[in-house]
């Protein structure tokens, strides 16, 4: 028997992604999120307001999406609750939140440099996604559940790096998802390793009907 329940917040299971962004003195900010999603080769961001990482991104136009993987659960858990805001909002100190300028250090992760965009990468991340701002709307203005205001966050990937561990062979551009352990979050619990129930059907269509910008002669009927 279903039941009509009122949950605190609609976090049903994302990935965990650390963005990367540049402040307006220069330096890096690094900080955990799980409201992202993907299609092609753009993604939608869900971001709070007020925070760092939204105001350097609505300013520089550019990041980096650094996927976390499952032994990286500590590096997350040391940045849950620092802010790259040197004033904090009011919300966040409410929550414990406290500034924190080098926050790559904390985390115990490695800068290193991206190719088409400014930010640096997280060298431990085994998947790190260079991206530009396409477009950066409010969201859930409406809601009148949405504690604090938050954007929706268009991006473009324009770089795509990926360790080869996890790469079905040295030559692929494809994922070995049984070499790969994402990190997920859901309703504030963090999980790795999930199992394989079985192949999709989707997964036996041609590639070229996905990508047909990788073909000369896409063969889609």
């Amino acid at each position: 028997m279903h039941k009509t329940i009122e949950p605190a917040i609609h976090y049903w299971g994302t990935p965990v992604v650390l963005i990367s962004t540049l402040n307006e003195d220069g330096s890096s900010n690094l900080a955990p999120m799980s409201s992202a999603w993907w299609i092609g080769w753009s993604c939608m961001l869900g971001l709070d307001a007020s925070s760092q990482t939204s105001i350097n991104l609505m300013r520089e136009r550019e990041c980096v999406l650094n996927l976390a993987s499952a032994d990286l659960v500590p590096a997350v858990n040391r940045l849950a609750l620092l802010t790259g805001a040197a004033d904090v909002p009011k919300h966040k100190r409410f929550l414990g939140y406290q500034h924190e300028a080098n926050k790559f250090a904390v985390a115990g992760l490695t800068p290193e440099a991206s190719l088409d965009v400014k930010p640096p990468r997280a060298k431990e991340c085994l998947v790190q996604l260079e991206a530009r701002v396409e477009d950066i709307k409010p969201f859930g203005s409406k809601d009148p559940r949405m504690a604090i205001p938050t954007i929706a966050v268009e991006l473009r990937i324009v770089k795509t790096h990926v360790d080869e561990r996890i790469l079905q062979a040295p030559d692929s551009h494809r994922i070995d998802t049984e070499a790969w352990s994402p990190l997920l979050m859901t309703f504030r619990k963090l999980y790795g390793n999930p199992q394989h129930l079985a192949e999709s059907r989707l997964a036996n269509g041609p590639e070229e009907f996905y990508a047909p910008w990788k073909f000369a002669d896409p063969k889609i009927a």
